[in-house]
């Protein structure tokens, strides 16, 4: 007779690993509005060293790639670089949007990601979006909108219109970065850092010649916001991007359009937990009907 001995369990599945990879990102994302608080800078300063401080690990990470799998493809390269572009574009619009709708408004109205990723992947990839999809997109935006503080308290808007223009372009524009990272990351998927690293290469350039035609880039910072600056760019930029360009890839573009809904709903989190901002019985609401559509989308 036999003893069947103990051993580990399974190994997680790739599609359990994207999740996680996937939820874990968008989380640290999330993060980032309240590492800018803390960090006490300018937006365009805190945009701009988000990206720059980011391209010391990766820099290292891309060159050890570089050396185990070769060069990247041209068209990986443009596809990388064009992302760049799209995310400094986002970054400039959605700090203006800020000021001119307040924090709640503009993190509630860039959730169009949620819609323009899927169809960009529809329309130009031929991606199959399930029709649960449609069915839920709805109510996770009532969620959404109610995490954001609707109904919950009244705010005074000094550019109403402006403001949520720009937050809508800024969420088609992350859109474009996402869906240009995924393009990017299926032509080499053995990458894990070479998209992200020419992402943030290019996202800084673009901010840099922005900040420097502006005159909007402070470079003398005290020790606390380096400090600051330094945590933004290692948890808000490097660890979160390569999270998610790992898991993009991996996931249906519906799915992975539901997840970045915990984005602006750990931004909520956070600011209350970290910076004492307190939330509505709404908000709390919000949050919960915001899990619970992310966890109906991500079953099979």
């Amino acid at each position: 007779m036999t003893v069947a001995q103990s051993g580990p369990g399974p190994a997680p599945s790739p599609r359990f690993a994207s999740l996680v990879s996937m939820i874990c990102g968008c989380i640290l994302v999330g993060s980032a509005s309240t590492f800018i608080k803390l960090a006490g800078t300018s937006a365009a300063t805190a945009a701009f060293y988000r990206c720059l401080l980011a391209l010391i690990p990766l820099a290292v990470l891309f060159c050890l790639e570089l050396r185990r799998h070769g060069r990247m493809s041209r068209p990986a390269v443009v596809w990388s670089l064009l992302s760049g572009a799209f995310l400094a574009c986002d970054y400039l619009m959605w700090t203006q949007s800020v000021l001119d709708v307040g924090a709640a408004v503009a993190t509630v109205l860039i959730g169009s990601q949620v819609l323009v990723f899927p169809l960009l992947a529809r329309v130009l990839d031929g991606a199959v979006l399930r029709r649960r999809f449609a069915l839920v997109l709805p109510v996770m935006l009532a969620g959404l909108l109610l995490t954001g503080g609707l109904g919950s308290r009244e705010t005074t808007m000094p550019h109403p219109v402006r403001g949520t223009v720009l937050s809508v372009l800024a969420g088609c524009l992350y859109a474009g970065y996402l869906y240009c990272n995924r393009r990017a990351g299926t032509l080499e998927p053995r990458r894990a850092f070479g998209p992200v690293a020419l992402g943030s290469a290019s996202a800084a350039v673009v901010i840099g010649v922005f900040g420097l035609g502006t005159g909007s880039i402070v470079v003398h910072l005290s020790a606390s916001a380096w400090s600051w600056l330094a945590v933004l760019a290692v948890g808000g930029q490097f660890l979160p991007f390569v999270l998610i360009g790992f898991a993009t890839v991996r996931l249906p573009a519906d799915l992975g359009a539901t997840i970045l809904l915990l984005q602006p709903l750990s931004a909520v989190v956070l600011g209350s937990l970290v910076l004492g901002e307190r939330l509505s019985w709404l908000q709390l609401v919000g949050i919960g009907v915001t899990v619970a559509c992310v966890a109906v989308q991500s079953k099979r």
